[in-house]
Parts: C-alpha cells; sequence; structure tokens
C-alpha cells in the first residue's frame, strides 16, 4: 500500500502502489492529482483526434500506434531505472512509433507525439510541468488543446533537440501534424 508519509520524492514504484481509484500523475518526483471526469468538449476532442490519427496510421500502414489516457508513459533520466524514474504521466493522447518502448503497462520512454487537452482542475500541468518535462525528454511534438479558449499550442523539437516556440492556432485553423509526412487536423470540427 501506498504510504504519502514515508517520503517526499517519489518513483514509479511507488506509483505503481498508489491506490488504482486515484489517478494521479508523477513530475520530478511529486505526485498530482488528475482532474475528475473530464468535460464533454474534453473527451470528444480526445475522441476524434485519436480516431484522426489512428486512421491515418492504417491507411497509410504505418507503424505508429495510438494511445488515450489512462495509459501510462515513464520517462526515466539516464541515472535512473525505470522503477527509479521520478516521472510517469498519463498523456491524453500518445503516439508511439517505436514498438519497442511499449509494454503490457503504456510506454517506456518519449513518445513521438503528446495532445494534451487542458482541464480548468490543472491547467498549470499542461503549460509549464509537462512542457518542461516533455521538452527535457524530447518528445518530437508536443500540441496543448484549450476547449475553452479554443486554441492549439504546437511544440515541436529543433535541430538542438529543444523545443522551438510554439506555434499558435484556434479551432479555425487546420494544423500540420509535424512527424507525418501529409496529414493536416482541421479544428473546425470543434467550433
Amino acid at each position: 500500500m501506498f504510504n504519502a508519509a514515508e517520503n517526499n520524492i517519489y518513483t514509479y514504484t511507488d506509483y505503481k502502489s498508489y491506490p488504482e481509484n486515484e489517478r494521479v500523475e508523477l513530475i520530478e518526483g511529486k505526485i498530482y492529482a488528475m482532474a475528475p471526469a473530464p468535460s464533454r468538449i474534453h473527451q470528444k476532442i480526445i475522441v476524434e483526434l485519436s480516431t484522426v490519427l489512428n486512421n491515418y496510421i492504417k491507411s497509410n500502414n504505418g507503424k505508429c500506434e495510438v494511445y488515450v489516457a489512462p495509459f501510462d508513459v515513464v520517462l526515466a533520466n539516464s541515472e535512473e531505472t525505470v522503477d527509479t524514474s521520478k516521472n510517469t504521466v498519463q498523456p491524453d493522447i500518445s503516439v508511439i512509433c517505436d514498438k519497442n518502448k511499449l509494454t503490457d503497462k503504456g510506454c517506456i520512454g518519449s513518445p513521438d507525439l503528446i495532445i494534451e487537452v487542458v482541464s480548468p482542475f490543472n491547467p498549470s500541468n499542461d503549460y509549464i510541468r509537462k512542457l518542461n518535462l516533455y521538452n527535457h525528454f524530447q518528445i518530437r511534438e508536443y500540441w496543448i488543446v484549450n476547449p475553452i479558449n479554443k486554441t492549439i499550442m504546437v511544440y515541436r523539437l529543433n535541430e538542438l533537440l529543444e523545443f522551438e516556440a510554439p506555434e499558435m492556432y484556434n479551432f479555425k485553423d487546420k494544423i500540420k501534424v509535424g512527424i507525418f509526412n501529409n496529414l493536416e487536423i482541421d479544428f473546425n470540427i470543434f467550433d
């Protein structure tokens, strides 16, 4: 059983012993509660985006796979093992193109694309904590979709393996998915 009083820096081992009925994420050794059941529009965005991504991959005989939360992504620094990793997140959408990273429990290592749909419950997780985390672990592409103000911020790795300044979009735009050659997602479907 998980005992939060034992220490204040947690690992994947601690995370695995957390009660199953409570959804949390582990970022830099700290436990963050996830939002209660997301809104209907939050869920609609996740379903639509994951369907578009999955259909594109299948129709192009792609090797990537699409997963939606709850789906653990364990990110370990070079000095950590999986069990001693201090970072386990559950992105709303993860696209993984290296199947060697997939386990029965989720993904070990950086997905190629992560999409987070902002919740009013904890927006700083997506805009600050996860942005820094995903930049550190060199996620190739990170989208932050905000259904409240109808904006999308797209971060892509540059040649220095750091996020460039974000590209800014709204729900009237078509957005090119950078990890694929010819996929654009039309956000008009949500407006």
